[in-house]
């Protein structure tokens, strides 16, 4: 076995060390790993088609609702959950709480330390918590509304309210694929990005300062870039990952870097 092949094997099976959860949500709290995987309604489920594996993973999870200990969140307040690396999602509160009973249901996965998880076809470790959801579809929910390396979650102003300046404007039709795009970038790109100092991530550059990358890329480029980067370019500490047809369609891609133009033309 080469000897890097033989280090990632090693390290995958040493023991995860505990952690800590940080949720701000209600009453502010923390919990261990420990406290997690002690409560009353953890449970072994099974995710098929898990986002980040590309095939059904078997977990120790908690009811995310329940853990978040409220019955819901106004329709004003997002849900943000916070990675360690910078990654950023920010979850409507009709999302999280489906008032219909009909629609995807959240579960916070739980590495337990004496069985820590593998790490993905990219190298990425998932661990110490992950948020999960069992049938996506039914709430359309995205690949970068799956977040792993969780270590804080807190209720705070919803998108709309909170970023007003990454609105579109009302000169631009109702069918438009910039106002698709608009709703694409805050759900799949702003999880790792800001947009004109906009956005509380810090995982890649600004999308529009100094320059929006629809002045420098090609439009092919562009395309190609946001599904595949490593396609296009690449370097030893690149962290985009690619967008499988699933996650973003060729239309959805095009809707992005229609917006990210619109923005461009805008101004910084």
């Amino acid at each position: 076995m080469p000897v890097l092949a033989l280090a990632g094997a090693l390290l995958a099976a040493l023991p995860a060390p505990a952690a800590e959860l940080v949720l701000e949500v209600g009453p502010a709290r923390k919990l261990t790993t420990a406290e997690l995987l002690a409560r009353p309604d953890v449970a072994t489920i099974q995710v098929p088609a898990d986002v980040s594996y590309q095939r059904t993973m078997t977990y120790r999870a908690v009811p995310l609702r329940a853990l978040l200990g409220v019955k819901s969140l106004p329709e004003h307040e997002d849900l943000q959950v916070t990675a360690t690396d910078g990654f950023v999602s920010n979850l409507p509160a009709r999302l999280v709480f489906d008032a219909t009973g009909k629609g995807a249901v959240p579960w916070l996965a739980i590495e337990p330390p004496d069985q820590p998880w593998p790490r993905t076809a990219g190298g990425a470790a998932t661990g110490p918590f992950y948020l999960v959801w069992l049938d996506p579809a039914a709430s359309g929910v995205r690949s970068e509304q799956w977040p792993f390396q969780v270590a804080s979650m807190r209720a705070v102003p919803a998108r709309g309210a909170e970023w007003p300046q990454l609105k579109v404007g009302d000169e631009v039709p109702a069918g438009s694929p910039i106002r698709k795009g608009s709703v694409l970038v805050a759900a799949q790109c702003m999880v790792c990005h800001q947009l004109n100092g906009i956005g509380d991530a810090s995982v890649g550059p600004d999308l529009n300062r100094p320059h929006n990358p629809t002045d420098y890329f090609q439009p092919w480029a562009l395309k190609a870039f946001i599904r595949n980067p490593r396609a296009v370019r690449a370097w030893p500490e690149m962290k985009m990952p690619a967008f499988a047809p699933q996650s973003l369609s060729d239309a959805d891609i095009d809707a992005i870097v229609a917006y990210l133009a619109y923005m461009s033309a805008r101004g910084r």
